[in-house]
């Protein structure tokens, strides 16, 4: 089964929810797709297999080159651009799908490797790790995702996808394949906001949807919200001092017997919904 764990915002406890739920189901693999703000390797420690990831970005020779303007007529990501008497690219808004170079009529344009991040892999405690981290200065990692995506598809055990917050293309990266969809929120009306705006994309989707409340107290928004769309809140988790104290120094919190039974108790609730 493959679980992704969404957020609309950072910092409600995603990658808190997905290290735990990761570390508690047997051999289960964590897939860290927070590319921009990568923070999974601060639990699963060890030494990391790193690959580079390489994007193409086209290249203009402009000898050859006519001013047609049908590559930058095809980018519908406005990515070049006539400017005077040149095709100028905008490498940072470039998708590398390759198209303008498919319809330049007399081949004026070539592509040149540009690394945009990396890739990491490691082991721990039995359980596969793998995850990526944005170069400084890009604009966008959905490569990156893709390619975690992609390396993950031999893996036969459970996965824990811990995705990029928000409602992003990098987060329809990461739940493209997912089976189920984890949405962690706080118990507070910016909180609700956000779980909304996350919870419509996965409906757009199509994906079937828990509620994970972290920070849970007295205040009932999320639940009310959860009744009235239907969607079964899995896990409460208590706003706890120690808790946070634990997780704060980059610890797993379910290798405390004292919390251990939360994690286990979401784990349960997700497996027995395997196709």
């Amino acid at each position: 089964m493959r679980i992704a764990v969404l957020s609309g915002k950072g910092g409600t406890g995603k990658t808190f929810i997905s290290v735990n739920l990761a570390y508690v189901i047997k051999n289960a693999a964590y897939l860290d797709c927070d590319v921009e703000e990568p923070n999974g390797d601060l639990y699963f420690k060890g030494d990391k297999i790193v690959k580079q990831v390489d994007v193409d970005i086209p290249v203009i020779d402009h000898d050859a080159c006519t001013l047609c303007g049908k590559c930058a007529d095809f980018c519908r990501f406005n990515a070049l651009a006539i400017i005077i008497d040149k095709v100028r690219v905008f490498s940072s808004l470039c998708h590398s799908c390759g198209g303008c170079k498919l319809v330049c009529p007399v081949s004026a344009i070539t592509e040149v490797k540009k690394s945009i991040g990396t890739i990491k892999e490691t082991e721990f405690e039995g359980h596969r790790v793998i995850g990526g981290e944005m170069n400084i200065k890009e604009e966008t990692g959905v490569k990156i995702i893709d390619e975690i995506i992609e390396i993950s598809k031999d893996i036969l055990e459970d996965v824990v996808i811990d995705c990029p917050p928000g409602n992003g293309c990098s987060v329809m990266g990461s739940i493209k394949n997912a089976d189920y969809c984890l949405l962690v929120a706080e118990p507070t009306i910016f909180g609700l906001h956000n779980l909304k705006m996350v919870y419509e994309l996965t409906q757009v989707f199509e994906k079937k949807v828990g509620i994970v409340i972290n920070k849970a107290s007295q205040h009932k928004i999320i639940n009310d919200f959860a009744e009235s769309e239907n969607i079964e809140v899995l896990l409460e988790v208590p706003f706890d001092k120690e808790l946070g104290l634990i997780n704060s120094n980059g610890e797993i919190a379910a290798k405390d017997m004292k919390y251990k039974h939360f994690f286990e108790k979401l784990a349960d609730k997700l497996l027995v919904r395997k196709v």
